[in-house]
């Protein structure tokens, strides 16, 4: 095998045809020869994987800036199509066998990380040639060393920009005849004033109509607290964080405000995974309501304030041993915050400028689409009165004249499953829904009700054709998808703020370390060895530390809207699988054509080599 000299060692690459791999790293130069690809750790600690060349033994250089030196039969090396299959092996050298980098998790052996066997077959500890514990031991600091000394070398990655669309699903804008919105934090954005007002409006309904004790009014509005996507537990009355696989985080359940300890939420539930029909009964989707449900998600920032009034009272009630029935309190709280919306409305409207958020280029977006020739809808489940005064304030007076039909109080989302309920025509000079019967929507109507079935039927804007956004992804985004072949979009208010917290130089240096620190654990967690344990449990403690430390930057008590540590939240993998894009604002899709194809990014399966996609 044709070698660098150089003085680290040299880890070879063996291809399994004659097929080419892949060079991805910098400052290295990669020798090339029939049959192999090196490998090479330089004393900066980075590493090259070279591409295998057929023909020739020439060497390409890449200097730091990971741009490559043009030399012989560079184009060639370019140009090759297709991927090899590869297989590490490792070795000196003199060709003695040694253990592999840290960082490589692609191992060639079948037999136990913890083992090796020598040519006489007799099994060793981690080294062949080597029964020393003390050996094991500076090996494993070592390791650790070099893959810290490795992990500063790298390139944090590259900022994601806050304002990005991002693609679930593959969408061609080309494809999208019909846009159609939804009003609240979908159009229309709100400070966080109307959460403190929906917070003490609600507060003064539990107080004066259920009697609860005259101390709660002191306790406050903390927006700090809850993140979207959590559960409720409605029988045990625990606020917790679910995963995708229906698993509890453990140290994000809370009772009240106060978290519950681990092995009590193992007690209560029997083990970390929450069986499906617990959490998402049959027919989740469209049915909204809750006497038969067992858990109650967060799914919309409406439900913010009305789940920290909840913990508030649980709080209290339990400090001041208080005895109390959590199903009663968890409906005494919701019928409270829902039967203060009129009010809530008319505080909103005649104030919009302290609770309402103004985007400059809603309405130059909804322009944009009228002047591309699409049609535009508008359906929300929010009165009309309410919604004028929002879309005049953010649109302008005029705002009518960029929508083809706008329904108001459509009762999602019983308007995308319901049959039954005709349009009405409201007439807001008269403030009244008129009795003739709809046959045909005209822009400039304001209809009231119905159902999706009579909106296609009347608009003949059906399937792929349409796009929706909105910010609940069952109430809004679910039944369109699943049964009508509506395109989805959903808008998502905190993504921003979740973006900005990932583009932190240390949030990013925490994870780059956090992803070699678990490759330390895969590759020599198996060793049996006591002082290895010692170590090993070590590594184990600092990484708990670390994926601690990064849940608490986005929210101490529950972390990232979107991620336990390692899984997509239950939230995000529906949103997911609702949504074809999400944004943090509508006006974000003014950085892109009506023309834009949205691609999704192609993750890696657990399967499939890691590196080519990360």
């Amino acid at each position: 095998m044709h070698k660098l000299n150089f003085k680290s060692s040299v880890v070879s690459i063996v291809s399994s045809h004659s097929r080419d791999g892949l060079a991805s790293f910098t400052g290295l130069e990669v020798a090339r020869s029939s049959g192999t690809v090196c490998l090479s750790h330089f004393p900066g600690g980075a590493f090259c994987i070279g591409r295998r060349h057929s023909t020739s033994s020439d060497a390409v250089t890449y200097d730091k800036t990971g741009a490559p030196v043009r030399g012989k039969n560079y184009n060639k090396f370019l140009n090759r199509k297709s991927l090899g299959n590869f297989r590490y092996s490792s070795q000196n050298d003199d060709n003695t066998v040694r253990s592999p980098p840290p960082i490589i998790n692609n191992l060639p052996s079948r037999k136990p990380l913890h083992q090796s066997t020598d040519i006489q077959g007799s099994t060793k500890s981690l080294h062949p040639g080597s029964n020393n514990s003390g050996d094991l031991k500076s090996q494993l600091r070592k390791a650790y060393d070099d893959a810290l000394h490795f992990c500063h070398s790298k390139k944090l990655p590259e900022d994601v920009d806050p304002s990005a669309v991002f693609a679930c699903n593959r969408l061609n804008l080309r494809d999208i005849e019909v846009y159609g919105f939804d009003y609240d934090y979908t159009l229309v954005c709100y400070r966080k004033d109307l959460e403190t007002l929906i917070y003490n409006l609600g507060r003064e309904v539990l107080l004066d109509r259920f009697k609860y004790p005259e101390a709660i009014r002191k306790l406050e509005y903390d927006p700090g607290f809850a993140v979207r996507g959590l559960h409720y537990d409605i029988k045990k009355g625990l606020l917790l964080k679910v995963d995708c696989f229906m698993q509890v985080q453990l140290g994000s359940v809370y009772r009240g405000l106060s978290a519950v300890k681990d092995e009590e939420v193992l007690e209560l539930y029997g083990s970390r995974k929450i069986p499906v029909t617990y959490i998402e009964p049959p027919h989740q989707y469209n049915t909204p309501n809750t006497e038969s449900l067992n858990m109650a998600q967060l799914a919309d920032l409406f439900s913010l304030p009305e789940m920290n009034l909840l913990c508030n009272v649980t709080e209290y009630l339990h400090q001041n041993g208080i005895d109390y029935h959590p199903e009663s309190l968890f409906r005494d709280v919701k019928e409270s915050v829902q039967s203060i919306h009129p009010v809530m409305h008319q505080i909103v409207s005649k104030n919009p400028e302290k609770y309402l958020e103004f985007d400059p280029f809603m309405r130059e977006y909804l322009k944009t689409l009228r002047d591309n020739g699409k049609n535009v809808f508008l359906i929300t489940n929010s009165p009309y009165n309410f919604v004028n005064k929002g879309l005049s304030y953010t649109v302008g007076e005029d705002w009518q004249n960029f929508f083809d039909v706008v329904v108001v109080a459509a009762r999602k989302p019983h308007f995308f499953s319901s049959d039954s309920i005709p349009f009405r025509v409201y007439d807001p000079t008269l403030d009244a829904r008129l009795w003739e019967k709809v046959t045909k929507m005209e822009s400039g109507q304001i209809y009231y009700g119905g159902t999706l079935k009579q909106f296609q039927s009347l608009t003949g804007w059906k399937g792929d054709k349409v796009v929706y956004f909105g910010d609940h992804a069952y109430t809004d985004l679910a039944d369109v998808t699943l049964h009508h072949g509506w395109r989805t979009g959903a808008i998502i208010k905190e993504l921003e703020h979740e973006i900005e917290t990932l583009n932190s130089p240390d949030f990013k240096s925490a994870m780059n370390w956090l992803q070699f620190l678990t490759s330390l654990l895969e590759t020599y967690q198996d060793l049996e060895d006591p002082e290895a344990q010692q170590i090993i449990k070590e590594w184990w403690h600092e990484r708990n530390l670390i994926r601690k430390k990064t849940k608490a930057i986005f929210n101490p008590q529950f972390g990232s809207l979107f991620r336990t540590h390692l899984n997509p939240t239950f939230f995000s993998k529906r949103l997911f699988r609702f949504a074809d894009i999400y944004t943090s604002s509508v006006t974000n899709l003014m950085k892109y054509s009506t023309r834009h194809t949205f691609y999704p990014r192609r993750g890696s399966l657990p399967h499939e080599y890691r590196s080519w996609f990360n």
